[in-house]
């Protein structure tokens, strides 16, 4: 009789574990979004459904939506890596290839900027959503090595790297003298290009591979 009451609850125990389980799958799938909804906010939604525009020519062709994916995309002036675009509102005529509303998520790499400052730079992320360089500057006749830390903007349309801070080593007072000398070799003011005209950079964040961009723009040709 012992032994059948310790099997019976045994069983009980298990039982409200298995419930309690599911009962906490549930709640976190309900609580929870899958894990590609961020990226999938940042970007216009499908718009299925929607209607071609009055007028549509025999030799237009309209798109409702075209969304396109590249790990890197190369132009003669620019290098961007994980490129996703879509398209909204598009007509393929006579005339090109032009999307009423296209939005541009794509990464420009640390040494694309890099390059651009030369000096033997190197830019990374840094603590808080800053970006640092380090680079090699000639000032007051020396060369110095030259860390600045600072802030990611957008401005006039470009990615632009204004420095918080400016350390050159040495003395403090050495440091804040030379600061404002060294100070626009290290700034970094960046026009994405490579894409079609018309876009607008929107905002930029900084990841562990670069800078993320998002671009959008309207009336958008996607052809020359």
């Amino acid at each position: 009789m012992e032994w059948k009451r310790a099997k019976d609850w045994l069983i009980g125990a298990v039982g409200m574990v298995l419930v309690l389980g599911v009962a906490l799958v549930v709640l976190w799938w309900a609580a929870s979004d899958p894990a590609s909804a961020d990226k999938a906010e940042r970007m216009p939604s499908p718009t299925q459904g929607a209607l071609p525009p009055d007028g549509l020519r025999e030799d237009e062709v309209w798109l409702a939506d075209l969304d396109l994916d590249a790990g890197t995309v190369v132009t003669a002036g620019s290098l961007l890596h994980d490129v996703r675009a879509v398209g909204q509102d598009i007509v393929s005529g006579p005339e090109g290839l032009v999307a009423g509303r296209l939005a541009v998520d794509a990464t420009v790499p640390f040494e694309v900027l890099a390059d651009e400052l030369g000096g033997g730079s190197v830019v990374r992320a840094a603590d808080g959503g800053q970006a640092t360089v380090v680079r090699t500057v000639e000032a007051l006749g020396r060369e110095l090595r030259v860390t600045a830390t600072g802030t990611v903007d957008v401005e006039d349309g470009r990615l632009v790297v204004e420095p918080r801070s400016i350390d050159i080593g040495g003395p403090d007072f050495l440091s804040d003298a030379t600061a404002a000398v060294v100070r626009r070799f290290v700034t970094i003011e960046h026009d994405i290009e490579g894409l079609p005209e018309g876009l607008v950079l929107q905002n930029v964040a900084v990841r562990d591979d670069g800078f993320r961009a998002s671009l959008r723009g309207e009336d958008v040709e996607l052809t020359p």
